[in-house]
């Protein structure tokens, strides 16, 4: 593992890109940007997410010609280099594309560098609310360059959630579910960040999700103190075959243990958990 001098030069090339994403986004941003549906129940697309991956991917695989390319909006699949290379650009050129599509200014560009199927540098960056979380693996956690800690919150009845509607349906918790006060944004990268920054107690999915939505801001969370594993309490792993995770919670080390035991606790039949989707 290279030494953390590089992760913050990594970290400062993200900075870099995703200032230059922010400037694109903004041209589009209530502009009437074009959508098309992906299809296959993927979501739509926009010609912004396709002019800032087109940004994102020039300046960065430019800067750092061998590290490999994994996008949402990227045939990456097809990229025999990005599992075997030293490192790996995982990156969501808008998280959030039906909330920029809708006028919000919720959506966030989320980039991470990958090693050894961990993030080592992440960050995600709100162009229209001027927010930049960041962070290095060792290095904790910042936004727009002030350090930033998760919330120290134990109990686990009334503590703020970030989450869909689904995730609190009590047929998903077999372990019984806590009064929580549930929240949301429509960014899950920033759902994370949010945490990082202890404006609110803990997120999470229970649908799987993908790497380039939550390695960056992942590693953000965790750097702030958060715990954070998938929806059974394993670590994440990113640039793996299937690119994405069972779930995310990100919580307190107390809170994530009582999330953890009222999702996953012995029960007669599995809950019906809704498919992926791509923002």
């Amino acid at each position: 593992m290279p030494a953390p001098e590089s992760y913050a030069a990594d970290l400062a090339l993200l900075i870099d890109a995703a200032l230059g994403a922010g400037e694109i986004a903004r041209r589009h941003f209530r502009n009437r940007p074009k959508v098309w549906d992906k299809g296959d129940g993927q979501g739509p697309v926009t010609e912004a997410d396709l002019a800032v991956n087109d940004h994102l991917n020039a300046v960065l695989t430019a800067a750092r010609p061998g590290y490999g390319w994994l996008s949402e909006e990227s045939d990456s699949l097809a990229d025999p280099h990005r599992q075997g290379a030293e490192a790996t650009f995982v990156i969501d050129p808008i998280d959030g594309t039906r909330a920029f599509i809708d006028g919000q200014p919720g959506f966030a560009h989320a980039l991470a560098v990958v090693r050894d199927r961990r993030a080592v540098a992440g960050v995600v960056h709100l162009p229209m609310l001027d927010l930049t979380y960041g962070a290095t693996l060792g290095g904790g956690a910042t936004l727009n360059g002030a350090p930033i800690r998760a919330s120290q919150r134990v109990e686990a009845d009334g503590a703020s959630v970030l989450a869909a509607r689904p995730a609190l349906d009590p047929n998903q918790w077999p372990g019984g579910m806590p009064a929580l006060k549930r929240h949301f944004r429509p960014s899950l990268a920033w759902r994370l960040a949010l945490v990082a920054e202890g404006r609110f107690d803990a997120m999470l999915t229970i649908r799987d999700a993908w790497d380039w939505d939550v390695a960056g801001a992942s590693l953000i969370a965790t750097e702030a103190g958060a715990t954070v594993t998938d929806r059974a309490g394993n670590p994440l792993r990113f640039n793996g075959p299937k690119m994405r995770s069972p779930g995310v919670i990100a919580a307190p080390a107390a809170l994530h243990a009582r999330l953890l035991a009222g999702l996953n606790a012995p029960m007669r039949e599995p809950p019906v958990l809704p498919s992926p989707r791509r923002s």
